[in-house]
């Protein structure tokens, strides 16, 4: 009797995908044929040239092609094989450094010359929002991962109430990209169509969308990367990818909120406290989003466990 050979598990999504985006597609395309142009503001996907906070974005934006390039020849030549602990903290500190630096370090010339204190600078204020909703998201969202999709770290790393402290810093430089990739369709939609209902609509299904395809992009694009893993990779693209969005259903429009003109709070000028407390907001309502799918779809105990500090591996 011939062996049978047991097929190696596929980590591409499932061809329904395939019909979710498409449904997606369709419903901004017919949203957007719904909308009017706006006769009072110039349709724009940067904030005001001049700014400070378009060259932060700008700055976002170039920089997040030396993140993703590194990561791409990281995961292309295997090089993580080679990592240990210290590889992993070194090589994710490194790369989110350069952001968290910049406003001390080399601020924007419109910040110097207005002589701010460095905490009305927009990149600061970026910078800490991004730092604390990242924060609370791997301290403690990553366990609902662990619990309802069954994750799970397996590289060596030293850990933080068991996630791998290279993730906090992997966290900070992706969703520093992915915000402001956020912000610029949201103020495309808000400067180029006219104020209403249809804008409005519009803009909900886009921040649903863009918050399901932002996560499972992140899905798909480390799912070479044998260290992070799930016990059911199909339902980590189907129900995981939904509840991974829900974090940005959240941030997306809370933080294009941050010194946007006519949008805010927070608005320019408003204490570093009140930022902090936009992000800290913004974590919470988060996390009750999530444990509300725990309880009410999935219904999975939650079991957080870990210690303050380990090193695994």
């Amino acid at each position: 009797m011939p062996l049978a050979v047991e097929l190696p598990v596929s980590t591409l999504p499932p061809a329904s995908s395939l019909l979710v985006f498409a449904a997606i597609a369709a419903v901004l395309l017919a949203l957007i044929a719904l909308q009017k142009p706006s006769t009072t503001t110039k349709a724009s996907w940067l904030p005001a040239i001049g700014s400070e906070k378009r060259s932060y974005e700008v700055w976002v934006l170039q920089y997040s092609v030396v993140w993703m390039g590194s990561f791409a020849v990281i995961i292309a030549a295997q090089l993580y094989e080679s990592f240990d602990a210290v590889s992993y903290f070194v090589v994710c500190g490194g790369l989110a450094l350069p952001l968290a630096l910049q406003p001390f370090v080399f601020p924007f010339a419109k910040a110097k010359e207005e002589s701010r204190p460095v905490g009305l600078s927009h990149a600061l204020r970026a910078q800490l929002w991004i730092a604390i909703f990242g924060f609370i998201g791997n301290y403690w969202y990553t366990h609902y991962f662990y619990c309802v999709l069954r994750a799970r770290y397996t590289m060596p790393s030293w850990r933080l109430n068991g996630v791998p402290i290279a993730m906090y810093f992997a966290t900070h430089f992706y969703f520093s990209s992915y915000h402001v990739f956020a912000n610029m369709t949201l103020r495309r939609v808000r400067t180029g169509f006219a104020a209403g209902r249809a804008r409005m609509c519009l803009t909900v299904a886009l921040v649903l969308a863009m918050s399901y395809a932002t996560a499972f992009m992140e899905t798909l694009t480390i799912s070479n990367f044998p260290y992070y893993d799930f016990e059911d990779r199909h339902l980590a693209y189907t129900v995981g990818s939904a509840f991974y969005g829900l974090y940005f259903v959240v941030s997306f429009p809370v933080y294009f909120a941050i010194d946007e003109p006519g949008v805010g709070p927070p608005k320019p000028g408003v204490p570093l406290v009140e930022v902090a407390v936009s992000s800290l907001g913004a974590g919470m309502a988060v996390l009750l989003a999530l444990d509300l799918v725990r309880l009410s779809v999935v219904g999975a105990p939650l079991a957080i466990g870990g210690k303050l500090w380990e090193v695994t591996g």
